[in-house]
C-alpha cells in the first residue's frame, strides 16, 4: 500500500519522534526544513492559568516558518509536521487540543496511550492522517479496528514508553495482516538502521533519542552530554517514574538519589499527563531523562540538519553496500 500524501516525498523515510519536553518548535522546524517529518507532543506547549493556549502559538510559529521555507526554496519544500496527542484519561486538555489541531489542520496526528475512535474521526474530518503507537499485535489490531490509518510499532529499546518485543517479531506479526502505513521505533540512530527497518517491512523509521543531542532540542546541556557519552548499558527499563514501563538514562536516575538497580514498580494506572506541577519532587522527563538503547551511535551535539545529513549519508551508503554484496 502506498503511503498517504503527507508522508510521501521525504528526504529520508523517517519521522522525528515526539519527545516530552525535548521536542520544541525550533526542533520541529529544523527537522521539516531538512526533509523529514518533525513532531512534538501537544502537552509540551504549556501555559500558565489564564493565558491563551500555547499550542496555538506553537502551531502558528511552525506553519509560518515552513511557509517561509517553501517560498524561499520551492525546489525542496518542507516535509509535513505531526502532533502527538496523549489520549489517556489523565490528559484533561485532550478535547481542547483536538479542537486546536482541527482548526490548524495539522496534517499528521500521532496518538498514544489509548485508541479513541472519536479522536480518529476528528482527525479524518479535516483530512489528517492518524498514526497510533502500539507495543504489541493486540493493541495494533484494536487501533486499526477503531479507525487508525497507520501504526507505530514501538519495539524493545525505544526511548520513552517502549515495548519489550523484538522489532523483527513485532513488525512480522503486524505485517501478517496489515498493509497500511507502518513506522518502526526502537534504537534507530543510524542511516543503515533506517534501511533495516524498511527491509523488515516498515515504511518509515521513528528516530527520537539521537535528536536529543541536537542544538535545537529543548534539553539541558547535561542531558545532551549524557546522550553523547552513553551506551545501551546506560539505559534502565522501569515503570517507577511515569506509571508506564519506559527507558531512562541510568546516570540521571542515580543523580536524583535513586538506585537504578533497585527501583520500585509503579501501580498500574498511576499516570498523570495533565499537571503543570512545579513540585520539587523528581519527575520523569524533567529530572529523570529518557533515552533509547541506540544512543551509542550519537557522539556529538549537532544542528538537527547536520544529523539528518549524516543519517542520509549512512542510509545511501548502506543501500550501495547491499547492492554490491
Amino acid at each position: 500500500m502506498a503511503l498517504p500524501e503527507p508522508l510521501r516525498r521525504l528526504r529520508l523515510p523517517m519521522i522525528g519522534a515526539p519527545m516530552f519536553i525535548v521536542s520544541s518548535p525550533e526542533l520541529v522546524i529544523a527537522q521539516c526544513t531538512a526533509g523529514v517529518v518533525g513532531s512534538f507532543p501537544s502537552l509540551n506547549a504549556r501555559e500558565a492559568p489564564g493565558e491563551l493556549p500555547a499550542l496555538e502559538r506553537w502551531l502558528q510559529t511552525i506553519q509560518d516558518a515552513l511557509a517561509r521555507h517553501d517560498e524561499a526554496y520551492p525546489e525542496r519544500p518542507a516535509a509535513p509536521y505531526a502532533v502527538n496527542l496523549i489520549v489517556h484519561r489523565s490528559n484533561a486538555r485532550l478535547e481542547r487540543d483536538v479542537e486546536i489541531l482541527q482548526r490548524f489542520r495539522v496534517p499528521v496526528w500521532i496518538t498514544s496511550l489509548g485508541a479513541r475512535p472519536e479522536v480518529f474521526e476528528a482527525a479524518h474530518a479535516v483530512g489528517a492522517v492518524v498514526l497510533h503507537d502500539v507495543i504489541n499485535d493486540g493493541f495494533a489490531r484494536k487501533a486499526v479496528e477503531k479507525g487508525a490509518d497507520g501504526l507505530i510499532a514501538v519495539a524493545a529499546g525505544a526511548g520513552g514508553h517502549a515495548g519489550t518485543l523484538s522489532p523483527f517479531a513485532l513488525v512480522q506479526e503486524i505485517r501478517a495482516w496489515f498493509d497500511g502505513p507502518l513506522v518502526l521505533s526502537g534504537s534507530i540512530a543510524r542511516g543503515d538502521a533506517i534501511l533495516a527497518s524498511q527491509a523488515m517491512g516498515a515504511d518509515l523509521a521513528y528516530v527520537g533519542s539521537a535528536f536529543i543531542a541536537t542544538e535545537e532540542a529543548n534539553a539541558a546541556d547535561a542531558y545532551k552530554a549524557m546522550i553523547v557519552e552513553g551506551a545501551a548499558a546506560d539505559i534502565v527499563y522501569t515503570s517507577s517514574f511515569s506509571g508506564v514501563l519506559g527507558n531512562y538514562l541510568r546516570p540521571s536516575v542515580r543523580a536524583v538519589g535513586f538506585d537504578p538497580d533497585d527501583l520500585p514498580e509503579s501501580e498500574p494506572g498511576r499516570m498523570d499527563f495533565g499537571s503543570n506541577s512545579n513540585s520539587s519532587k523528581p519527575k520523569a522527563w524533567r529530572d529523570i531523562w529518557s533515552a533509547g538503547q541506540g544512543i551509542a551511535a550519537v557522539r556529538e551535539v549537532l544542528p538537527a540538519a547536520e544529523l539528518i545529513a549524516r543519517l542520509e549519508r549512512e542510509y545511501r551508503a548502506a543501500r550501495v553496500r547491499l547492492a554490491l554484496s
